[in-house]
């Protein structure tokens, strides 16, 4: 199954830090911010999760949650996340089950060579479950702040 804008999403469980299991029944009553990002550790994804911290005390406000979504496993989330201090859970899709449902993988260039891998995406679902907004193949720069306004509008 995927996803399609104005409708429900469909349920999954995808383990998550802190112990969880990441699934969107957790999260009725609340928006949440899913943003899936390609590699812990690694500049671009930093300086997301990091925009995303700062401002996770206004998305708090917006009754919204906000999760980071790789297929790094949760290893690799546990110390990405300890060494950004990151206030929310990154799930880890080492199966691809949420890459697959929201269609973010995709064949990339890097260093002159293809791979496939996580294209940067963001989506939004309201309180009922139902997604909102998607930003796909985004730029960092100004995209936090853009996902917060949609998510203080809804």
């Amino acid at each position: 199954m995927s996803v399609v804008l104005g409708k429900p999403i469909p349920y999954f469980e995808i383990p998550a830090t802190s112990g969880l299991v990441f699934n969107p029944t957790a999260c009725k009553g609340r928006k949440l911010v899913m943003y899936f990002y390609p590699k812990d550790s690694t500049p671009g994804c930093t300086v997301e999760s990091m925009e995303f911290r700062d401002t996770i005390d206004a998305f708090t406000q917006a009754n919204t949650l906000v999760v980071g979504i790789s297929r790094d496993t949760l290893k690799s989330h546990d110390n990405f996340k300890g060494k950004l201090e990151l206030p929310f859970e990154l799930a880890a899709d080492t199966e691809e089950v949420l890459c697959q449902m929201f269609n973010v993988m995709k064949m990339k260039n890097m260093y002159g060579k293809q791979v496939r891998g996580i294209e940067r995406s963001t989506f939004l679902i309201d309180e009922e479950g139902v997604l909102r907004h998607e930003w796909r193949g985004l730029k960092i720069p100004g995209h936090v702040q853009e996902v917060l306004k949609a998510a203080q509008s809804l």
